[in-house]
C-alpha cells in the first residue's frame, strides 16, 4: 500500500521559518516526481514546488520564489520543503503528492498519489 505522510506543520508568526516533511513508502518512488501542493480555506488546491526523481530539476510557483526550497532524500524517499520568511497568506494544508513520470521531470498535475496534508497557520 502506497502512503505519503506529511509532517512538520505547526502554528508560526509571520516572518518564521517551518520544514515540512513527506516520508514516502509502499514502493520504490525512483521514478517519480515529488510535489508540494497547498489549499487555504474557501480556496482551490494549488501547486508549490515541485522535484524531479533525480532531484536536478526543481520548480517553484511564483508565491513561494525565493523563500521555498524543496529538496529529496532519494535513499530515504522522503522530501522536504523548506519555507521560510513565512507569511500569512501561507496559511494552508500543504500536501505532498507524487507522479510517476518517464522522464526526470517536474510535475505540477496529474499526481498519481496523495498524502493527507498537514496544517501550516502563519499567525500576523
Amino acid at each position: 500500500q502506497v502512503r505519503l505522510v506529511e509532517s512538520g506543520g505547526g502554528l508560526v508568526q509571520a516572518g518564521g521559518s517551518l520544514r515540512l516533511s513527506c516520508a514516502a513508502s509502499g514502493r520504490s518512488f525512483s521514478r517519480y516526481a515529488m510535489g508540494w501542493f497547498r489549499q487555504a480555506p474557501g480556496k482551490e488546491r494549488e501547486f508549490v514546488a515541485g522535484i524531479s526523481w533525480s532531484g536536478s530539476s526543481t520548480y517553484y510557483a511564483d508565491s513561494g520564489k525565493g523563500r521555498f526550497t524543496i529538496s529529496r532524500d532519494i535513499p530515504k524517499n522522503t522530501v522536504d520543503l523548506q519555507m521560510n520568511t513565512l507569511k500569512p497568506e501561507d496559511t494552508a494544508v500543504y500536501y505532498c503528492a507524487a507522479a510517476y513520470s518517464p522522464y526526470d521531470v517536474v510535475r505540477r498535475n496529474g499526481m498519481d498519489y496523495w498524502g493527507k496534508g498537514t496544517l501550516v497557520t502563519v499567525s500576523s
